[in-house]
């Protein structure tokens, strides 16, 4: 075997452990945040880091679960206040309670529709 190869296998099983405790921290942070939040916002302050640390993307079921200005884990309705609103495009808006960061994300139906018309121009053009 070549020495590329061993490396990128080495990469993969980084990148595969650190999805792994990325996952595991949260699922930490989210279980002792009722007890300790201060706990579970280092548990998600780690969390970022081995992120960051291995390159890897944040997993889509946590990527909302913590505010990106403070790293707070947030709890809807204890620390977290989430809105839905339709207009000017439908959103979920989520307010960060301890630091009012507000953050802001489309519907999957609206991501679908736009995908949809973009190859349909695509398509229609020559």
């Amino acid at each position: 075997m070549s020495k590329k190869f061993i490396r990128q296998r080495e990469q993969r099983e980084k990148r595969r452990i650190a999805r792994e405790r990325v996952n595991v921290l949260f699922t930490l942070a989210e279980r002792v945040f009722p007890y300790e939040p201060e706990l579970a916002n280092r548990y998600v302050e780690i969390a970022l880091a081995v992120q960051q640390k291995a390159r890897i993307r944040m997993p889509r079921k946590w990527k909302r679960r913590y505010c990106k200005k403070c790293n707070s884990f947030l709890v809807p309705g204890k620390n977290a206040r989430v809105r839905l609103r339709s207009r000017p495009y439908p959103h979920v808006v989520i307010k960060c309670l301890n630091c009012g960061h507000i953050m802001r994300y489309p519907y999957l139906r609206e991501q679908k529709k736009r995908r949809r018309e973009r190859q349909k121009g695509a398509d229609s053009s020559p």
